[in-house]
């Protein structure tokens, strides 16, 4: 099979690259800066592509049978005016300048394997979440929703699956790579409260789902890409505390969080969803760490 893949010089592009050399599909890549990227990885078929200001050139897309989208911006950044333009350009732009090269392909690929986020939802407190259910109105919300709108343009002789990606349990990267070090001082605790719920998902699942989505011809529509049992931050805070050997009892005050990531990040961080993978579940995806034990510990391994 031949993939093209944007955001691959990201945490979760790497893998999913990792992941299809192994099986041994053929790999394209996209990259503003190419030759870096190579360097990181030769076996990898690398083309330049600014997402947010012009289509991926029509040679990164011949011959290819399937996409999956992973470009964007870290949202883990103080939301200033700027800062959302760039997250928000970065996702909507780009995917419609994706999804327009391949409209105009000389042949189409089959499936676009599309990644958005469980920030679609806002915050739900302890309600349950699913795929039917509506969409929040919070900043990062509306990205989302611009994000999959964009997606959504693609021709319909495409096959589109549509990934809320939960928090995917990296050490080197994202949440729990920021909570590593204090963990490991043994001043980690849980966040205002611990009571918000945390849509977690180990890195093996995440790239997992994405080519279940790619290869599965029945897999089409939104997908949360989470672990079927989400925790709350309070029960986290303990499974990694315990994962380590170090005490999790220093709590986090909400304003230390604001006073950090910014009053709105601050906001949307300290709530979440109890977002349940519903449709893959019953797509028979089988989750290699369905429990949050087995994903901090692979995270870890």
């Amino acid at each position: 099979m031949r993939v093209l893949v944007t955001g691959a010089s990201g945490t979760i592009g790497r893998a999913v690259c990792d992941a299809l050399l192994t099986r041994g599909d053929e790999v394209f890549a996209l990259s503003r800066s190419p030759e870096k990227a190579k360097q990181a990885n030769p076996k990898v078929s690398w083309f330049s592509w600014n997402p947010a200001l012009e289509r991926p050139p029509s040679e990164s897309l011949a011959g290819v049978d399937g996409v999956i989208n992973l470009v964007g911006e870290p949202i883990n950044q103080r939301w200033t005016d700027e800062a959302k333009k760039r997250i928000l350009d970065s996702r909507q732009k780009a995917t419609h300048n994706l999804v327009a090269a391949i409209n105009h392909a000389e042949a189409r690929p089959g499936v676009l394997v599309s990644q958005s986020a469980v920030g679609y939802y806002g915050d739900r407190g302890d309600a349950i979440v699913d795929e039917e259910t509506g969409p929040g109105d919070t900043f990062d919300a509306k990205v989302v929703v611009a994000w999959e709108d964009a997606a959504r343009e693609v021709d319909d002789s495409v096959r589109l699956a549509l990934m809320r990606t939960g928090l995917v349990l990296d050490k080197d990267s994202g949440l729990l790579g920021e909570l590593m070090l204090p963990f490991k001082l043994g001043v980690g605790g849980p966040v205002a409260g611990g009571r918000n719920y945390m849509p977690w998902i180990s890195l093996d699942d995440e790239v997992g789902m994405l080519l279940w989505a790619l290869d599965t011809p029945t897999a089409k529509g939104v997908y949360n890409t989470t672990a079927p049992e989400p925790v709350t931050n309070k029960v986290f805070s303990k499974t990694l505390g315990k994962a380590l050997g170090r005490p999790a009892i220093m709590p986090v005050p909400k304003l230390a969080v604001k006073a950090r990531l910014g009053a709105e990040l601050g906001e949307v961080a300290t709530g979440g969803q109890r977002a349940l993978p519903k449709r893959a579940l019953e797509g028979g995806y089988v989750f290699k760490h369905p429990d949050i034990e087995s994903g901090i510990a692979a995270a870890l391994a």
